[in-house]
């Protein structure tokens, strides 16, 4: 299996930038509309567009402002996404782990592409 890692300085304290990737109307706004919520077993779905459609996920693991681990895409990619945030001077360090590819999977190029604009995407929404 294969993975991507990346990370983000958000010049936002970690408790905005929980928000973002927590709550569906900020969530909305960076990446994709969906019911999320921080509760560990809560099943949710994110809209991906027509191309993609809506892709089932359960949250896995929670640590309020600081941890988020749910699966993505399941019965499609069946990966894992996991959010550490650490506090970093007056902002947040945020790191993503995408983890679950199959190696060579087309999909594990393209969000490898796609996932740092979607970062820098985070702190706009936690304005």
């Amino acid at each position: 299996m294969s993975s991507i890692e990346c990370d983000q300085f958000i010049a936002k304290p970690p408790a905005s930038v929980w928000r973002v990737l927590t709550e569906p109307e900020l969530h909305a706004k960076w990446w994709a509309a969906g019911d999320i919520k921080p509760i560990v077993g809560h099943r949710f779905t994110l809209d991906m567009g027509a191309t993609w459609g809506e892709q089932q996920c359960e949250v896995l693991e929670v640590e309020s402002e600081k941890l988020l681990r749910y699966t993505f895409a399941e019965g499609v990619l069946d990966t894992t996404i996991t959010w550490r945030l650490e506090p970093e001077g007056t902002g947040t360090r945020l790191f993503l782990r995408h983890d679950g590819f199959a190696p060579g999977s087309p999909a594990l190029d393209g969000m490898g592409r796609g996932w740092p604009a979607l970062l820098r995407r985070v702190e706009v929404a936690a304005a």
